[in-house]
């Protein structure tokens, strides 16, 4: 006999598109009748009493629930509700909300790799260098047009971004290089569709390492649409690897991004955390 269910419906209140979405879901849930309280402001103190955490935002959202409660081990699920949807596309693909409702309602239980760096978990990647860059340059921009800021900004950075000095290593790998950028991912694509990690796996117990060395201002007009497809990773200009666990070092400060999330570092220590979250998909 199954357990009745009783949802927690975790939205961001600060994304109109996170409210309305959520308001849609509570409606559904109400016609089935399925037990369910909806937390946007306060978000719950205890989750004694809930079966399921239904997160409704980005992965800047999702990245903030998990650090908020890293030792939740409570079936989860996202829906799309922020600029970047990246980690809910990976889930469930290009579905309305009703049909993901659907697909969540009756979806099986699987165990999924997280990642951590620098004291900070997260579920999609880390970008380092140009991404990270990108992302520090869309602070404060307004979100109605994200999408043409974002595209100024990944222009203005192809122009004028400055490579620098890193050393990469793992147990059996290292590196010594200028780099224009390292993506250290566990999903597959992030910054609102860039595929940087077209065949990752996200229960591997691995993370995929993309590690883009020298690229002169010209080439990288030609490069960077290829990993925005998922078809850069035979370029000459690129190291690729999986492992548990990287160290990374830079010769100074270098702006980078946790799920999309900017901060900055000039050494960064990363491993995988194989089956940390449970996911209804």
């Amino acid at each position: 006999m199954s357990i009745p269910k009783n949802i927690a419906l975790i939205i961001n209140p600060l994304h109109q598109k996170a409210l309305a979405v959520g308001d849609e879901i509570a409606i559904i849930l109400k016609q089935k009748n399925i037990e369910h309280s909806i937390f946007s402001t306060n978000w719950p103190v205890e989750w004694t009493d809930f079966t399921e955490a239904w997160i409704v935002g980005g992965d800047g959202t999702l990245n903030y629930f998990i650090n908020h409660y890293p030792q939740l081990y409570l079936p989860m699920a996202i829906f799309k509700g922020g600029t970047g949807n990246d980690f809910q596309w990976l889930l469930y693909g290009e579905i309305s909300v009703a049909e993901q409702v659907e697909k969540v309602l009756q979806a099986s239980l699987k165990k999924v790799d997280a990642g951590y760096c620098n004291n900070q978990l997260f579920i999609n990647g880390v970008g380092i260098g140009f991404d990270g860059k990108v992302v520090q340059d869309l602070l404060g921009k307004k979100k109605w047009n994200a999408r043409l800021s974002y595209y100024k900004i990944v222009l203005r950075n192809i122009l004028f971004f400055k490579e620098f000095l890193c050393t990469v290593s793992t147990e059996t790998f290292n590196w010594g290089k200028k780099c224009l950028m390292l993506s250290v991912a566990n999903g597959r694509r992030y910054g609102g569709g860039f595929n940087v990690n077209p065949d990752g796996l996200i229960n591997d117990a691995r993370l995929d390492v993309y590690i883009i060395g020298h690229v002169t201002p010209l080439m990288r007009f030609k490069y960077l649409p290829l990993i925005e497809k998922g078809t850069h990773i035979n370029l000459p200009v690129v190291t690729y690897l999986k492992t548990g666990s990287i160290h990374i070092k830079a010769a100074g400060i270098v702006p980078a991004h946790v799920d999309g999330e900017y901060f900055d570092a000039s050494e960064f220590v990363i491993e995988c955390l194989p089956a940390k979250f449970l996911f209804l998909y």
